[in-house]
């Protein structure tokens, strides 16, 4: 079994004296379920309710004391109470408004007993009017296995434990590292075809998890919208929009399609509520605060770079490259190392931007930025040592920061006095592709 990050966060969840009851928001299949069963081992009481069956939903649908729903509950498991710590799980909570509005009776009447929630298509809700309980429960956020919880399920987790602790010594093992990044971008991170793949190392044994992801995201298209022309919108962004991943996107008409840019942006609105995918925004700020400007054009990030190459069909040319820089003119690196940033929190509010230059003076873009304890930082996405990084440079030029970040195919390095055409001094961080989830604890130390 793949051990996942999240149970860190639950472990902390479950401490804090401050606990609300927790709705664990994710798509479908990242692992919520599983998560959280797992997760459940610890306590000496767990209840499990899913509301996709009649009589868990039933049950939690009574307009009966909480006390006396607590009591059926224990019996409708077959479970007698037990002394200590007792969890509830509430398990694809969407089909039921009124029993996400129960969460806050847990909360004010029964705050000795943890419970969590989860669904996929929770925030669709909202446009129905449904009452969340505000105030009354938390938040995280579930994504698919980082390259960290791959690398930890594999025969290589010492190894990569240790480069963790120690980034420099990252040349002796930098070549079995990169070889199973690649592995990683190739697979994605669905935990059900991580599995499958280390268990035999046959990418093709996971296509038909690839293949019942995306026809069950297609059959998922009437819970996101009520309404037959935005159902055909996003059933059209569902079929052809793997292909635009990473790419830089215009609204209107997208991938040729004869819809107009309110359409699509409403469609995709849905998508990203779903979790799904994420329209990331550019800002052409380069200090805090600093927000995607939705009035520029975005680029298209999808929830998993596994699913984007086997719908888009570009997983051969990844097998055959040696960096994965050169496969699609760079775009699944860029689509990786952008799902790789989402993993480095579990807030549901966590949103991804990239940089463009403002005003006159020529063009510049930065892939990503990153905030960091009240520091923005950019990351380029670019191979070999000859690249120029001008787009880098002019951003530290008119930046209050002195740090920088190059993700690549390389070893671990660290460039103390880089200069721009402008002379500003600045510290470049030449970081390979599979040390981006241990951003935080890099730059820390630095």
């Amino acid at each position: 079994m793949i051990k996942r990050t999240i149970l860190n966060y639950l472990e902390q969840w479950q401490g804090n004296k401050y606990r609300k009851p927790l709705i664990l928001r994710g798509a479908r299949q990242v692992g919520k379920t599983t998560s959280v069963n797992e997760f459940g081992k610890k306590y000496d009481n767990y209840l499990y309710f899913n509301l996709e069956n009649k009589q868990d939903r039933i049950l939690m649908e009574q307009e009966i004391p909480l006390e006396s729903k607590i009591d059926l509950m224990y019996l409708s498991k077959e479970q007698s109470k037990k002394g200590g710590r007792t969890l509830i799980f509430i398990d694809e909570i969407q089909n039921s408004p009124s029993t996400i509005a129960l969460l806050r009776y847990f909360y004010e009447q029964h705050n000795d007993i943890h419970v969590i929630a989860a669904g996929s298509l929770l925030e669709n809700l909202v446009d129905i009017k449904v009452s969340f309980p505000v105030g009354r429960v938390e938040y995280a956020a579930m994504r698919p296995c980082s390259f960290r919880e791959f690398a930890n399920a594999s025969e290589f987790s010492g190894i990569y434990e240790y480069i963790i602790e120690k980034p420099d010594y990252s040349q002796t093992f930098h070549s079995t590292l990169i070889n199973l990044f690649n592995q990683y971008s190739i697979v994605g991170g669905m935990p059900e075809a991580v599995e499958r793949y280390l268990d035999n190392h046959d990418i093709i044994a996971a296509d038909r998890i690839y293949e019942t992801l995306i026809t069950a995201y297609r059959d998922d298209v009437e819970k996101y919208t009520l309404t037959n022309k935005l159902i055909n919108v996003v059933r059209f962004i569902l079929n052809a929009g793997w292909g635009c991943a990473g790419e830089i996107i215009k609204l209107g008409n997208f991938a040729g399609s004869n819809y107009n840019s309110s359409d699509i942006r409403a469609a995709f609105q849905l998508l990203e509520k779903a979790m799904l995918l994420e329209l990331v925004y550019p800002t052409t700020s380069t200090r805090l605060p600093a927000f995607g400007e939705i009035k520029r054009m975005p680029k298209l990030i999808w929830l998993d770079t596994g699913l984007v190459n086997f719908a888009a069909q570009v997983r051969t040319a990844i097998i055959h490259s040696k960096d994965i820089m050169d496969v699609w003119r760079g775009r699944i690196a860029e689509h990786i190392v952008a799902q790789e940033l989402l993993t480095l929190s579990h807030s549901v509010n966590q949103k991804r931007m990239f940089w463009m230059k403002g005003g006159g003076g020529g063009s510049a873009e930065v892939d990503f930025l990153w905030n960091h304890e009240s520091c923005l930082f950019p990351i380029e996405v670019k191979a070999g040592h000859n690249s120029r990084l001008r787009s880098l440079h002019s951003f530290i030029e008119t930046s209050p920061f002195d740090m920088a970040i190059r993700v690549w195919g390389e070893p671990f390095s660290v460039e103390e006095h880089v200069t721009t055409i402008k002379r500003k001094r600045f510290k470049l961080i030449n970081l390979p592709y599979y040390l981006v989830g241990c951003l935080p604890q890099i730059v820390d130390r630095l």
